[in-house]
């Protein structure tokens, strides 16, 4: 049977452990997601990305959730529902808006490409 307690009481006692594994790979997949897409992959490949990675932005989301019922707020949850909040909107918005998505990705990468050589070129 499915009992929603036990789970989130299993996420409250290894909530170290999760919150190694989450946050990392949270960062990790969601770059990857964007990297992707930046370097124009198959269309399937990047919305797999995207699904992979939301799924990991809504298991951070509802271990967060899990403290937030028993009572616990701190600047800690805050964080980390920040952080998943920001994950899966970054994701979704990749799913669902992929052309703009990679416009917008390759306008940013423009930007930095002439920052950057601005920096090249007052330090030679």
């Amino acid at each position: 049977m499915f009992d929603l307690n036990t789970i989130a009481e299993f996420s409250r006692i290894n909530c170290v452990a999760i919150c190694a594994l989450m946050v990392p790979a949270n960062l990790i997949l969601c770059l990857q997601s964007l990297i992707l897409l930046g370097l124009n992959r198959p269309h399937d490949r990047v919305r797999l990305s995207g699904i992979i990675a939301s799924i990991c932005a809504i298991m951070l989301l509802l271990h967060v959730g899990s403290w937030f019922v028993i009572g616990v707020v701190r600047i800690q949850t805050f964080i980390l529902l920040g952080l998943s909040c920001v994950c899966l909107i970054i994701n979704t918005s990749l799913l669902l808006r992929m052309s703009a998505m990679r416009r917008l990705i390759l306008t940013v990468s423009e930007g930095f490409k002439g920052c950057w050589a601005r920096v090249a070129i007052a330090f030679s």
